[in-house]
């Protein structure tokens, strides 16, 4: 009998959530009538100012997004050696596992955090290891007992997500510079996909001339391209270099390079759909605390709210046409992830929930 690698075996798929469309059709839903808040991205279109007919797709994309790269590079005072552009940052996290990971290294992932961490990592063959934080500290990571770990089980990586999916939760840049410096060959991966809606940011950016740090980003959840695919790593060119040497060529389709470019040129797109997210989500908290359920303090756009039964709980919102993330399979089963979409269509859902029963 054929068989994959064993690690392959044994994996288990990752839960994403989002809409399915099997589910529609069996409970009799059409798709175009769902309101998504389980999506934790930018809910405002971006416009593309060109059509497929101004693309070139007769031949095969530049392979390096060279001109996207740049850009990239000087938005972020780095060189275009620093960056590397992916079919979405969860391709970069693919990379970093191929590229760095093996049957004998140690990975520590803190968690409740994204799924794909894991399966990265798995695929590779490294031994996972789980850091949980605590509900009652709000799920906020301890970069105490991260470094802590980091130096007694010597690992070979740590994934952060910061701000963290599905809790929202931020670390200091001072937490991060202790994970970095308390073991200069672990290498840290600082996930900052939601970094555009955070309040009170700080620059990564000064850190990025550490060897053993890589810094990933979204353009998929800051401009609403989920369809495109397209986010970023920013590192020490020679993590870049070793990046590269797995990277399939022309992994960055030429339509997604060219909205990524008019993306990065667009600085009021960003500004105001920011604003706007912000009075969604404030909305949102305040409607929803009103009720009594308990909303975790978050940083960034969406949201943990406290529930009898995730499951139960989405499944008759989403009967009225709405979709809140079910966060079991993050761990928290008795918690959803709320991410905000329009006024109009937030204010909606606070009344699919008071009518829920």
């Amino acid at each position: 009998m054929l068989s994959p690698r064993p690690e392959v075996a044994a994996l288990k798929s990752c839960y994403h959530g989002g809409p399915n469309y099997a589910e529609f059709e069996r409970l009799g839903i059409r798709p175009e009538e769902v309101i998504d808040f389980s999506s934790n991205s930018n809910p405002y279109p971006f416009r593309l100012d060109f059509s497929i007919d101004d693309v070139v797709i007769d031949h095969y994309p530049d392979s390096d997004s060279t001109d996207l790269r740049r850009l990239i590079a000087a938005e972020n005072g780095v060189k275009p050696s620093n960056v590397i552009v992916g079919s979405g940052s969860m391709e970069v996290i693919r990379l970093i596992a191929q590229a760095y990971l093996s049957q004998s290294d140690r990975v520590l992932i803190c968690k409740p955090t994204f799924g794909e961490y894991e399966i990265a990592c798995r695929i590779a063959g490294a031994q996972v290891i789980d850091l949980w934080a605590e509900e009652r500290f709000c799920f906020r990571f301890d970069a105490r007992r991260v470094a802590a770990l980091i130096q007694n089980l010597q690992t070979k990586a740590v994934f952060i997500c910061n701000p963290n999916n599905p809790t929202g939760q931020y670390l200091s840049l001072s937490e991060i510079e202790h994970v970095l410096e308390v073991n200069p060959s672990c290498l840290l991966v600082l996930d900052e996909a939601y970094i555009a809606f955070t309040k009170n940011s700080w620059d990564s950016m000064d850190l990025h001339s550490h060897r053993n740090l890589v810094i990933i980003r979204s353009m998929t959840k800051d401009y609403a391209l989920a369809g495109l695919r397209l986010g970023y790593a920013i590192a020490d060119e020679s993590i870049i270099a070793n990046l590269e040497k797995v990277k399939p060529p022309w992994n960055v389709n030429a339509i997604a390079q060219r909205a990524g470019i008019q993306a990065l040129r667009d600085k009021r797109y960003l500004n105001r759909s920011e604003r706007l997210v912000k009075r969604g989500r404030d909305y949102l908290i305040n409607e929803l605390s009103a009720m009594g359920f308990h909303i975790v303090p978050t940083m960034t756009n969406f949201f943990l709210m406290g529930v009898d039964d995730a499951k139960i709980f989405r499944s008759k919102l989403l009967i009225k046409g709405l979709i809140v993330r079910d966060c079991t399979s993050f761990g928290l089963p008795q918690y959803v992830r709320i991410a905000p979409r329009t006024l109009p269509e937030c204010r909606r859902l606070v009344h699919a929930i008071k009518s829920r029963d």
